[in-house]
């Protein structure tokens, strides 16, 4: 096993050139897809997902909000093959890198930003200032409600970025520790590789949750400008 601990999150090359672009697009090719008027029992659980999925997220949006729903379904199916398919042995995750996370947010919270200035200017420039506000504190008020704004794609990205490399990490460590037992003690190399089995089911549930939670923010963010 690598001793280097953040070698899988160097973005890998091919005769020089970066892969990271192939690796991106290869999830949508595993989502399969039917020709046939009746589906198999694969192609009917990924719909009634989606459907169950996009139900939640859209169930809180108006006629404008819902315009979004076909991209959001995208965003959480993307993130959340691309994290699971992380989770395999010598694989590369975009969604441990900060400018790719970084590249997904920005645009979707400028986007919904955007939307709100131009459909309800009022309503989203209420939102720098609540009502009630003493005089005194308008100017700081002000200030702090941009800047909470502003950090809003950084909070998006940082937080899948931190989860997803704190998880590889963990199980990188537990794997080399499982491995160097092997030689030594017979049972402990039995309970440490226990653990990682449960931390790599965790850890499954984690990408999906993390999907589901950065897509839901940002369905969050156009609610509140739409």
């Amino acid at each position: 096993m690598n001793e280097n601990l953040f070698a899988s999150f160097i973005a890998p090359t091919i005769l020089g050139l970066p892969a990271a672009v192939l690796i991106i697009l290869f999830p949508p090719l595993l989502i399969p897809t039917s020709k046939y008027l009746i589906n198999n029992r694969l192609i009917t659980t990924q719909q009634w997902l989606i459907k169950l999925t996009s139900k939640q997220m859209m169930a809180m949006h108006n006629t404008k909000g819902r315009t979004w729903s076909l991209m959001l379904v995208s965003l959480i199916i993307f993130i959340a093959t691309t994290n699971l398919l992380g989770l395999l042995p010598h694989s590369f995750t975009p969604t441990t890198q900060l400018s790719m996370n970084l590249a997904m947010a920005i645009p979707l919270w400028a986007g919904a930003v955007i939307m709100g200035f131009r459909s309800k200017i009022k309503n989203t420039l209420a939102h720098f200032l609540p009502q009630g506000t003493p005089t005194p504190l308008i100017p700081m008020l002000v200030i702090i409600e941009t800047i909470s704004l502003l950090i809003q794609p950084m909070a998006l990205a940082v937080r899948l970025t931190a989860n997803i490399t704190a998880g590889h990490l963990l199980m990188h460590l537990i794997g080399s520790a499982t491995l160097a037992m092997s030689t030594i003690n017979l049972p402990s190399t039995l309970i440490i590789f226990t653990i990682l089995i449960l931390l790599t089911i965790l850890e499954i549930a984690v990408a999906l949750i993390q999907a589901y939670v950065f897509t839901l923010l940002v369905s969050l963010y156009l609610h509140d400008n739409t």
